[in-house]
């Protein structure tokens, strides 16, 4: 009996049959156009691919241009790499092209897919990125795909890690640039970092198409890209609310061991407060509770911790000056490794050891956001439908499943189910083995390198040969995932394995054309394709006898999108092909969820030792099992992101205000307009509007004129005369120091005042960003200590992130005001001065030859002294002195 919902699609279809109905009929106008792009020469695919520049830069719409352009591209890689792209992958480049994730099956050739999208929106000359998954393929895609670009007239970079600057930029200025998430990541931090425009490597944000989607926008999404640096020494500051501690009493915190937290009580954050004060830490009128605090607050908090919670000789030891954690599982010291956000310098407080400097994060940004900045963002992947509802609500990306060009012709067996690991593994070596007599090709997943290391020992003592695939080499992997389909092979793979490389039945063609040129490089390549594909062709007929790929995985991953994975390397193309998962019991995702159900129903049916349990209702219960995992990872990550959105906002702010000024001719309109809002501020806060002349602070704003303007101003006289208010005041004082920067401005000249105003400018952003961040990272430290009191900690976290940002600009503009105010020319003495001082340390570097340090005359050793027996002998020949004057008679 079918459902309503399944009579529904039978009548309707499903709603992605509707999108993909919908893209057969531009895939037939790209069909049509292909005689007429075949009959193009070679450099008139070239001069169709300038004209669509021509139009695509006069305005008009890439959706117009994009059977032309399709067709183009068709045509080109048909022309540099012999391969002629199916419909479907025509569908797919479309469904990429608007802006959506492509779920294509393993096989399906994602790789060429890419480059119909990337040709179309890099007609506008913005720039298109391909994202993958490692630098390996990075390399290896621009390498191959730049074939095709190429015929087309197009450029191709790639970008990887330690790149030269001046290649790098290369690189992004071609018209589609290959990189990893990471590189993009941080080179996005990194030109936020940099002086001028020229330095920055990204060109902006306009397309990017990212394969393996769901591995780089899910599973990568959940720890951000950080660059940090060693902050200042903050060391007298751990050691004076270090020494507070001992003060504090058992009615002052509350300590929770189960979750190895400690907390202020009321009384307790009372008597801190007043304690901090007390010792000029806490400046009079702020209490802790003021956003200005919160780096006070985490201090304090992080020495009590080192008091109540760490215990030497139990979580720690101090050897040689050193705190040094132990392992609380094993005992051992844990060299190297210390405790983050400031703990482990709270211990070394303590222990009155030296205090080493802590990293502070310079830039960081998380995945979600970096890639939320593209103007249209695209992704491919095998399986992405399981997390349709998380790139929807975080990218705006909807999935489309994308027809694959051959039926799939995969057996998937339902789980087995044994009772404990042993029996499993005995389970599986079995099924290798029987599969191995019948030469059937077989790829083994396990989720760990351990365990394939392990299950690679089983295999040697059953004297089966095998390849174990691990993370260590991308070239490798490369090379044993394409060997992993020929006959009889055996390969043990952990979860990330096989990312980008297909597993053809009988192996890699162009993989052994390439071995066997290399091995003989004098053969003539063509006759060496003919006899190779002669010979695949008959090893692939041997396999497809044997029963194609067969797929066993050893475990369920919590994620049944990496599953689907691992299934999905069998069959494709149409190709038969058999997948099976072992499990057991013991495993962690039956253990957590609800083993113990099954264990009863196994001893109930009364299995033998060996036996495994095979039944439909065995998956169904692990998918719900999985899909709650899924779940929770969702909440994690979006929780993640809330929080990181708030500095999201900030960051964007700072680093575009970053891009204003260094685009900027002349900054000193800014400058002023930041002089002037401090003295508005300086004037207000001691001639408070609508107050009467005997409630000014007089004398106080004299000095703070001084401080931050570095002016000697008669302030008290101009505020005894009759008749003068604030704002005349202020008048005067605004009058004064636009006269002071216009003779700073003449003595320099404007070249040189306009380059001071730009580096100060960008190195006070920069330090009161990095500041922020860390009493960002603070106030995330200890905001989630708010929930005890009813209060929501992202609620808090985005007002109190709000008022620290409006504190920075504050800060921001009194102290660009106060260097700019500084900066004087040098006096003829100062120079003169200056000058002698540079020429005494020359000479102080210059070794002098006194008669105690005369070189020894080489042809008087009893002048030489004491000279070591290994030292190299002071004549000059190069020997060592036992081997040469010093040799023993």
């Amino acid at each position: 009996m079918l459902g309503l919902g399944s009579i529904a699609k039978k009548v309707f279809g499903s709603p992605n049959d509707r999108i993909v109905k919908s893209v057969r009929p531009l895939v037939a106008k790209i069909n049509a156009l292909e005689p007429e792009f075949k009959a193009l020469s070679d450099e008139g695919l070239k001069a169709k691919t300038a004209e669509l520049q021509k139009r695509a830069r006069g305005g008009e719409s890439l959706d117009k241009m994009l059977p032309e352009a399709f067709a183009n591209c068709r045509e080109g890689a048909r022309r540099a790499l012999g391969l002629r792209a199916y419909d479907v992958q025509l569908m797919g480049g479309i469904f990429l092209h608007q802006g959506n994730i492509a779920e294509m099956k393993t096989g399906e050739g994602k790789t060429l897919v890419a480059t119909f999208p990337a040709y179309l929106n890099a007609l506008t000359g913005k720039g298109v990125h391909v994202v993958t998954v490692n630098d390996y393929l990075a390399k290896r895609d621009a390498e191959w795909m730049s074939k095709v670009y190429g015929q087309l007239g197009l450029t191709t970079g790639v970008v990887y890690p330690f790149q030269p600057e001046a290649e790098k930029r290369e690189a992004y200025r071609a018209d589609i640039t290959y990189a990893t998430n990471n590189e993009l990541g941080f080179d996005y931090l990194r030109d936020n970092m940099k002086n001028s425009i020229e330095e920055m490597a990204q060109r902006g944000h306009n397309f990017a198409i990212v394969d393996e989607v769901d591995s780089i926008l899910v599973d990568e999404a959940r720890t951000p890209l950080i660059i940090s640096g060693p902050s200042q020494d903050r060391s007298e500051l751990y050691v004076a609310v270090d020494k507070l501690i001992p003060f504090v009493t058992d009615e002052h915190f509350k300590l929770d061991e189960k979750t190895r937290n400690v907390t202020f009580t009321e009384e307790g954050n009372e008597f801190i407060e007043d304690k901090l004060a007390e010792v000029g830490l806490l400046p009079e009128g702020q209490s802790l509770y003021d956003p200005e605090s919160t780096t006070l607050v985490h201090h304090v908090t992080q020495a009590l911790r080192a008091h109540k919670l760490y215990l030497k000789d139990q979580h720690y030891i101090v050897r040689d000056g050193e705190v040094m954690l132990i392992d609380e599982f094993t005992g051992r010291m844990m060299k190297g490794r210390r405790l983050s956000e400031g703990l482990h310098q709270a211990i070394e407080a303590k222990e009155e050891v030296k205090i080493q400097p802590e990293n502070v994060t310079l830039a960081s940004v998380t995945f979600q956001n970096y890639f939320r900045l593209y103007s249209k963002l695209s992704g491919m992947t095998g399986t992405a439908l399981t997390e349709a509802e998380e790139f929807m609500e975080i990218y705006k990306l909807g999935v489309v499943e994308v027809p694959t060009n051959r039926g799939v012709n995969r057996t998937d067996e339902h789980d087995q189910v044994y009772r404990t690991a042993r029996e499993k593994y005995e389970g599986v070596v079995k099924a290798i083995k029987e599969a191995y007599e019948r030469r059937q090709p077989i790829l083994v997943g396990t989720t760990s390198i351990e365990k394939s290391e392990m299950l690679s020992q089983l295999l040697n003592s059953e004297g089966i040969p095998h390849n174990v695939l691990n993370a260590r080499q991308h070239e490798q992997e490369a090379q044993i995932v394409a060997d992993a389909g020929k006959l009889g092979a055996v390969t043990i793979a952990t979860n990330m394995a096989g990312r980008g490389t297909d597993i053809q039945l009988g192996g890699n063609v162009e993989m052994k054309v390439m071995e066997a040129l290399a091995a003989d490089p004098e053969a003539h390549p063509d006759e060496l394709r003919t006899r190779i594909e002669a010979e695949h062709a008959e090893e692939k007929a041997k396999v497809l006898e044997a029963g194609g790929l067969y797929v066993l995985a050893t475990e369920r991953h919590e994620s049944r999108r990496i599953d689907n994975q691992l299934r999905g390397r069998s069959g494709r193309q149409g190709d038969p092909g058999r997948s099976s998962f072992f499990l057991s019991l013991e495993d962690d995702l039956m253990r957590i969820f609800g083993s113990e159900r099954l264990d009863k129903v196994l001893s109930t049916l009364g299995m033998k030792e060996g036996e495994a349990i095979v039944h439909p209702w065995v998956n169904k219960s692990l998918e719900k099992a999985q899909a709650k995992v899924e779940g929770r990872n969702f909440d994690m990550r979006k929780n993640l992101l809330k929080f990181d959105d708030v500095m999201n906002d900030q960051r964007k702010a700072i680093f575009s205000q970053r891009l204003e000024i260094m685009a900027a001719e002349d900054l000193s309109e800014i400058a002023q307009d930041m002089r002037h809002q401090v003295i508005d501020d300086l004037v207000d806060e001691y001639m408070p509007p609508k107050s009467y002349s005997d409630a000014w602070e007089v004398e106080e704003l004299d000095a703070a004129v001084k401080d931050k303007l570095v002016l000697d101003l008669p302030v008290a006289a101009w505020a005894a005369e009759e008749g003068v208010d604030q704002n005349d005041i202020r008048d005067r004082i605004f009058e004064a120091s636009d006269k002071a920067m216009a003779e700073k401005l003449e003595a320099f000249g404007p070249e040189t005042m306009k380059n001071i105003e730009k580096q100060v400018l960008l190195q006070t952003i920069d330090a009161k960003w990095r500041e922020h961040l860390m009493r960002l990272e603070h106030l995330r430290s200890v905001v989630g200590f708010r929930g005890y009191a009813q209060r929501d900690p992202l609620s808090e976290y985005k007002t109190e992130g709000f008022t620290l940002f409006e504190s920075m600009l504050n800060s921001l503009r009194q102290d660009v005001t106060q260097r700019l105010s500084q900066i004087r020319p040098l006096t003829e003495q100062e120079r003169e001065a200056m000058m002698a001082q540079l020429v005494q340390q020359q000479r102080a570097a210059q070794p002098v030859v006194t008669e105690e340090t005369a070189p020894p005359e080489e042809v008087d050793p009893s002048v030489w002294g004491e000279v070591g027996r290994n030292d190299p002998c002071p004549c000059g020949s190069g020997e060592k002195f036992k081997h040469c004057h010093g040799k023993l008679a």
